[in-house]
């Protein structure tokens, strides 16, 4: 984990443009190191990242649990998994049908372009493999940039519904700009640090979770009031 001292190299003074970066200093120092992603290996992260998609983490949990239970928790297994079979298996994670083929989908592009090894999968540039993910049905640019970050451990910063609602509300950006356009604003002002990257985007969905929350933002008793100014309390 990174620490971040009195003699940091990348302490705010070498950042003309600190908002962003001091953003996270103060949440750090509210909430301390998060440890995420919650998984006990590389390919937990991707199936959680697929099976995350519009459902609570505890429900994700549940799909997990039965995957495992069932003992085809492996690549090689779950590829050999009917896909009736893998659908009632993540039942728990909503939306089970969809999520069966995009882990299915997942699976060919990891046997068809890697022999199914996810260690010559991270070989490839971060450029290269996102495009690659990209093009992966059902795999948008959240699901491929938590896979990078998390499993890969690719310096790409991870833009959340968490992260958008706190820019908009302290208008760190124009209405319009797109995931694209705010992964810029974050990578552009933070250092390239895998680990600074991980840990931000865990302790943004902690501040959205016990603060930032889309009806009744607790903002009087949030860590960034001091970022008060002008924030839009109903987005």
């Amino acid at each position: 984990m990174v620490e971040h001292g009195a003699d940091d190299k990348i302490s705010p003074k070498l950042y003309p443009l600190p908002t962003i970066y001091q953003i996270y200093l103060t949440l750090y120092k509210a909430f301390g190191p998060q440890h995420w992603w919650p998984a006990e290996s590389p390919f937990e992260v991707i199936m959680g990242a697929i099976l995350t998609q519009n459902t609570a983490w505890v429900n994700v949990e549940k799909a997990l649990a039965n995957l495992k239970e069932a003992k085809i928790f492996d690549p090689q297994s779950l590829y050999q998994t009917d896909l009736e079979t893998l659908s009632r298996l993540i039942r728990p994670a909503g939306y089970f049908n969809q999520k069966a083929r995009k882990i299915n989908n997942f699976l060919h592009f990891l046997f068809s372009a890697y022999e199914g090894e996810l260690s010559r999968m991270w070989q490839e540039s971060l450029e290269s493999l996102r495009e690659k993910l990209l093009k992966v049905p059902g795999i948008g640019e959240e699901t491929a940039d938590s896979i990078l970050l998390y499993a890969g451990s690719k310096p790409i910063f991870v833009i959340d519904t968490y992260t958008m609602r706190l820019v908009k509300r302290h208008q760190l950006l124009k209405e319009k700009d797109n995931y694209g356009e705010l992964q810029r604003l974050f990578m552009k002002n933070l250092p390239r640090n895998t680990e600074i990257y991980n840990e931000y985007h865990a302790l943004l969905v902690h501040l959205g979770k016990e603060f930032c929350g889309k009806r009744k933002p607790l903002c009087q008793q949030c860590p960034l009031r001091g970022y008060l100014n002008n924030v839009k309390e109903d987005l």
